[in-house]
């Protein structure tokens, strides 16, 4: 069964195919053919998402994680993002979370949250 991917890897956008045989086309350059085999055997994404907290003025503040993990673990990682809450300051690349489900990667700050207006 083919499979077509459209790389994320670069601006470019990349529209490549994996035929039947396993023989992978249409990638212009290596990142683009490493991409695709790992989407094959072990998907992995960055995620983005927001985490709560005691700050009046910044009730969210916005966090990634600073590898990509595994893609079936994302619903886990962000139960895990949820259930927690910021109650200190912080500033951008601040660790939240260490090695989150024990994938290596840190849930990291992408913004600062300051002291002013605490609930």
């Amino acid at each position: 069964m083919s499979k077509s991917f459209i790389c994320i890897v670069c601006p470019v956008g990349c529209h490549i195919d994996v035929d039947d045989n396993g023989n992978i086309t249409g990638n212009r350059c290596k990142r683009g053919l490493e991409y695709v085999k790992t989407e094959l055997t072990a998907p992995k994404r960055i995620i983005t998402t927001t985490a709560k907290t005691i700050f009046k003025d910044i009730p969210r503040v916005s966090v990634k994680t600073d590898i990509a993990v595994p893609k079936e673990l994302i619903y886990k990682i962000m139960d895990e993002i949820n259930a927690t809450v910021i109650d200190k300051p912080m500033k951008i690349g601040d660790v939240l979370i260490e090695n989150v489900l024990d994938t290596g990667a840190n849930i990291i700050l992408t913004k600062s949250c300051q002291i002013q207006g605490v609930v």
